[in-house]
Parts: C-alpha cells; sequence; structure tokens
C-alpha cells in the first residue's frame, strides 16, 4: 500500500528551513593566510647591502670569470674598456670648453663694433625719448581732464534725477492733491462691526427647530412633545 497520502510528523523541508550546516569543503578553506617574506639567504637589504658594492662586485667576479677562461687578454681588454670610456668623456670636456671660448669672443667682439655708434646714437636716442615722454605727458593730462568732466558731468545728472523725483513725491504725496491719470479708490475694504468684540450673539434665537424623522416611537420628537405636555 503507498504512503503518498500520509501526513508525515517531519514534511520535507528546503535548504533555507534547515538548520546551518558546519560541514565544509577543503577547497573552501583559505590557502594563503600570511605574508611570506623574504628569508635570510635568499637576497635580504642586509645581504646585499649597497648597490655600488654590489654592482663592484659583480664587476670583479666577471673579470675573474674572464682571466679564468681566456687568460691575460680578458683583462687587457676590460681595462681597455674603461680607457676608451674615460677617453670619451675628456673629449666631451673638451669640445664643449672650447664650444663656450668661442661664444664669448664672439660676443666681446660684437660689443667693441659696436662701442663707436653707441656714442653717435645716444644724443639722438635721448632727444627721442623726452618727446615720447613729453607726448605721454600731455596725453594723460588730457585723459584725466576727460574722465574729471565725465565725473562731473555724471554726478549733476545724478544731483537733477533725484531733485525731480522729489519734487514729483511732494505733488503725488498727498492722495488729496493726486493729479496723475491713475485713479485711486479711498473707499474702506472692511465693514463697521469688523472691530466689535460679541459677534453675532443673537444668531439663531428666533429660528424655528426644523423637522427631522426619528425610527423610533420612544425617542420621535412627537413622544417628547406627548410627554413634556402631559407628563411633567
Amino acid at each position: 500500500m503507498t504512503t503518498a497520502a500520509r501526513p508525515t510528523f517531519d514534511p520535507a523541508r528546503g535548504n533555507d528551513n534547515k538548520a546551518p550546516s558546519f560541514q565544509y569543503s577543503a577547497r573552501d578553506l583559505a590557502s594563503h593566510t600570511k605574508l611570506k617574506f623574504r628569508q635570510p639567504g635568499q637576497g635580504t637589504i642586509d645581504e646585499i647591502g649597497d648597490r655600488q658594492q654590489l654592482l663592484e662586485e659583480l664587476r670583479r667576479a666577471e673579470q675573474e670569470y674572464y682571466e679564468e677562461k681566456e687568460g691575460k687578454a680578458s683583462t687587457m681588454r676590460f681595462i681597455k674598456q674603461e680607457e676608451e670610456q674615460d677617453d670619451k668623456e675628456k673629449q666631451r670636456l673638451k669640445e664643449e670648453a672650447e664650444r663656450l671660448a668661442k661664444l664669448d669672443k664672439d660676443d666681446s667682439d660684437q660689443e667693441s663694433d659696436s662701442g663707436g655708434s653707441d656714442s653717435s646714437d645716444s644724443e639722438d636716442e635721448e632727444d627721442d625719448d623726452d618727446d615720447d615722454a613729453a607726448e605721454l605727458m600731455a596725453e594723460l593730462q588730457r585723459i584725466r581732464k576727460e574722465r574729471a568732466e565725465e565725473k562731473e558731468r555724471q554726478e549733476r545728472e545724478a544731483l537733477e534725477e533725484a531733485e525731480a523725483e522729489k519734487e514729483r513725491e511732494a505733488m503725488e504725496g498727498n492722495p488729496l492733491l493726486n493729479i496723475g491719470d491713475q485713479k485711486r479708490d479711498f473707499s474702506v475694504k472692511r465693514r463697521w462691526d469688523d472691530d466689535v468684540i460679541f459677534k453675532n450673539q443673537a444668531r439663531g434665537v428666533d429660528d424655528k427647530p426644523k423637522k427631522r424623522f426619528v425610527n423610533d416611537m420612544i425617542r420621535s420628537d412627537f413622544h417628547r412633545r406627548f410627554l413634556h405636555k402631559y407628563i411633567h
């Protein structure tokens, strides 16, 4: 007989409703949890020391290697390479010094050639400078004068406008003397009893009560009037 229709005490539930599991795979574990540092013997900073010293040691080791492999010829080749480098550096410095000396000589020659002509042209240049200075001063005076006149004119116009505005306000300030095109309304905008303390006190006194329908024979208006008339 099948058990599909029978109720179960602990029915099947999803993974979300189950208790959390403490089982996990070994592949889920963290593999690298610490930083790795160089160990003694792996080329640490203390072992390497100064870089220049390291380069010297490498160069010396290379020289010894070539001496053992090729004999004395390798040593001579190494020394010759260093001498060639020194000669190139000396040649470059010598060429630079010659170029600078040549430039200094050319500058001194040009100054000596232009010395005679400077004395003859100095007077003309001074006269031209004096004329230019006089023209500049005259132009400066003219500009200052124009600016002063413009400022005075603006102040005068501003004063005239202020006087006209003041006169217009004096003419139109009094509503009784207002002769402008715009008409003004002097009527009171509020009622005469707006400032009264007690207002609408007798409202609803003379009004008759409206008839109403109550769906209850005991609480109806007719029953209330009957009780008030014959019982009280």
